[in-house]
């Protein structure tokens, strides 16, 4: 009896300790990708059956409240816009020359006919405040020893009700993620490379995303500059700067 109550002790106490480490690993995790402010340039090239294109952009973002996104090349989706407050979304088209708001369903349509929807791009909350995280393993990617993290919706309107995450034990940044839905399906897989010592953190340069219910290779997005923590006007946030 007693050797039972001991082990239960201890299996009740590892419990504890794995759940602290877990969402210590999520808080630094959230340091090292979450900002006050951000400014983006990069590339997404949108890998089809058949072919790829490519396009480039720049974004400002500020918390996890604004966001505005200018596509700037090819010629045909050159002047796009899309801007983020709070939890609206706008999306600008220059062939239009008409602004609609992205909303209900439509948040869960493809980017540019990419793998990201715009529910993806409108995330950007920290991860510790979305999920509550548990230490279920430990593997190797690319050479890389990594925590295996599950996480599980403390909130409502998450787009993924649970996500598994390779976290670099060393850089403390994802190197790979599933995405699932509520019914266990897997919806996306996103693998992440690259990483930069930015400033004073670790950040992947690279991510590929890969959804699960779509024929094509993937979308591959590319950072070519970035920049934490600096100040953006105000103005870029209007609605008004959608046309300009």
């Amino acid at each position: 009896m007693k050797k039972l109550t001991v082990l239960l002790l201890i299996t009740v106490f590892t419990s504890s300790v794995f759940a602290q480490d877990a969402e210590q690993i999520i808080r630094d995790v959230d340091r090292n990708l979450s900002a006050d402010s951000r400014i983006v340039e990069s590339s997404m090239t949108v890998h089809g059956r058949r072919s790829s294109r490519t396009m480039t952009s720049k974004s400002y973002t500020v918390g996890n409240e604004k966001s505005f996104t200018e596509y700037l090349s090819p010629a045909r989706e050159k002047g796009t816009k899309m801007l983020k407050l709070d939890k609206e979304m706008w999306l600008y088209s220059p062939s239009t020359d008409r602004t609609i708001m992205i909303s209900g369903h439509m948040l869960r349509q493809s980017v540019m006919g990419s793998d990201l929807s715009y529910e993806d791009m409108m995330e950007d909350r920290k991860l510790s405040d979305m999920y509550t995280a548990s230490l279920t393993d430990e593997e190797t990617i690319e050479g890389r020893p990594c925590y295996v993290l599950q996480l599980k919706s403390k909130v409502d309107d998450a787009a993924y009700d649970v996500q598994k995450l390779w976290v670099d034990t060393e850089r403390l940044v994802p190197l790979k993620q599933e995405l699932y839905a509520k019914s266990g399906q897997l919806l996306k897989q996103v693998t992440l490379g690259d990483v930069q010592r930015v400033n004073d953190r670790w950040y992947p340069m690279k991510m590929v995303y890969k959804d699960m219910l779509k024929d094509g290779k993937g979308t591959e997005w590319m950072i070519t500059k970035i920049e934490f923590d600096t100040r953006i006007p105000e103005h870029v946030f209007s609605k008004a700067s959608l046309k300009q």
